[in-house]
């Protein structure tokens, strides 16, 4: 790409690792006309992926039914245990109103577009399995269903199926981060080689929503608002998360005056989220709601906060009292960065805004699953492209990561009793990491903007109000 921004120019860890293969680039240096930043990156995507896939490897030989194993080696994934749990083994539609299918299998408590995705892939192992007969499955119950001739392959190859699938979209997600800032390929680096892609990216089918975002980013930084709200949209079907990202454009075009790309953008996302539900609200509106009472019927789980007041003060916090809290803290934490927005002297990007909206939500939900730092990664490497501060929030979600497949495990119960003060440590520690990458973008927007160029002016596209950091 050329033009390109080089971070060992920049950046001062990248730069204090050059020195051992010759130092920083100089500015007369060629370039290879194959090996572009872009196809650089997503060989890094693919190899760190890789290593993901093999990270899962003592589950994978075992088919996860070693229930030590998948914690202490941390490599529990979702994925099997519902192909069997909901229907996938026998194909069953996931908003079926079948009350035969309903009294065997529990409704996919995810959005409609995880649902979709996980009815598809299983459609495409049963293909390659070669289309078992469904009718002697129909005929056993669905706790023996693991046992059965080809089921414990087919477990197999749903998963290796998905993870394909998953390699797939980190790759578009990958490349897409690459073109978001023109002049900044490289900034797509943090993302291609996080560890917290590794060791995430196969738990549950949460990548499927980061592609749509990154997309969204990228659609947005080339002036594309209708575009914009298509995707955020579809990750909003896919994901509750991504619909944040509105709040984000309100500020964003509040201050440049662009109610009209607002409105389209707006006005996309609905119609594309109302699209993508009309399959599962037609054939099945009882269990659409699902996703949405579970999730309100949720009391404190892993990772929040809310569990370790409740483990710390010995009380259960009731789900109602729960969701009015959050939302209030969710609340005021949106009118904050509403304030910073409008109060930073120019006018933030929508990665820096949606970094901080999401790292709000996830701080103070009543759930803080290990696979819900992804939701942040395309943001969190866009707003703020440093090493040091990469290093520093994503080590915490890796300390965290291992806490709690040990704190599942039961590893980390002292002799004693029954209190587990070190997995309140690793989720202190996770959170303290996400406020220090929100402190540190917070800054950025009010620090004095940088010079640039004319030429750099001229390329920089008004959406994406690229500056060089």
């Amino acid at each position: 790409m050329a033009g390109a921004v080089a971070p060992a120019q920049e950046d001062p860890v990248v730069t204090a690792l050059s020195e051992g293969i010759g130092g920083p680039v100089g500015q007369h240096a060629g370039r290879h006309r194959w090996w572009t930043p872009v196809r650089v990156l997503l060989l890094l995507t693919a190899f760190v992926f890789a290593l993901g896939m093999v990270q899962k490897t003592d589950c994978y030989d075992h088919t996860w039914t070693n229930s030590t194993t998948r914690y202490t080696h941390m490599c529990y994934s979702d994925l099997p245990y519902l192909y069997t749990g909901r229907g996938f083994a026998e194909l069953e539609w996931p908003y079926s109103d079948n009350p035969v299918v309903r009294q065997r299998y529990q409704t996919m408590e995810y959005p409609v577009g995880i649902s979709y995705w996980a009815w598809g892939t299983a459609w495409v192992t049963h293909w390659l399995s070669g289309s078992p007969d469904l009718s002697l499955r129909a005929a056993q119950p669905t706790d023996n269903l693991w046992g059965e001739p080809g089921v414990t392959t087919e477990v197999r190859r749903y998963v290796v199926v998905n993870a394909l699938g998953f390699a797939a979209i980190a790759l578009i997600a990958c490349a897409l981060l690459a073109r978001t800032h023109r002049r900044r390929p490289w900034d797509a680096a943090a993302f291609a080689l996080s560890p917290a892609l590794a060791l995430t990216g196969l738990v549950n089918w949460d990548i499927l929503a980061v592609g749509l975002v990154a997309a969204a980013l990228w659609a947005w930084s080339r002036d594309r608002p209708l575009l914009t709200g298509v995707l955020i949209g579809l990750g909003t079907a896919t994901k509750l998360y991504p619909l944040f990202l509105l709040g984000a454009l309100l500020v964003i075009c509040w201050r440049q005056r662009r109610f009209r790309d607002l409105g389209l953008a707006v006005g996309a996302a609905g119609c594309a989220w109302v699209l993508a539900n009309a399959p599962a609200l037609l054939t099945g509106p009882a269990q659409w709601k699902v996703f949405w009472s579970f999730n309100s019927a949720r009391g404190a789980d892993l990772g929040s906060l809310w569990l370790v007041a409740q483990q710390i003060g010995n009380h259960t916090f009731s789900a109602h009292t729960i969701n009015m809290w959050s939302w209030l803290l969710f609340g005021a934490w949106c009118v904050g960065v509403l304030v910073v927005g409008l109060l930073a002297p120019r006018t933030p990007r929508l990665d820096q805004l949606g970094f901080l909206i999401v790292a709000g939500f996830l701080l103070v939900n009543k759930v803080y699953s290990p696979q819900y730092v992804l939701w942040l990664l395309p943001l969190a490497v866009l707003a703020r492209p440093r090493w040091r501060d990469q290093l520093i929030w994503q080590g915490a979600e890796v300390l965290y990561f291992a806490g709690v497949w040990w704190y599942l495990a039961g590893v980390l119960a002292p002799g004693g009793g029954t209190e587990q003060p070190f997995y309140w440590f690793t989720i202190a520690i996770r959170a303290l990491g996400e406020l220090y990458l929100v402190g540190v973008v917070v800054r950025d927007l009010f620090q004095a903007p940088p010079r640039v160029s004319v030429a750099d002016a001229q390329s920089t596209t008004i959406s994406s109000n690229v500056v060089v950091v």
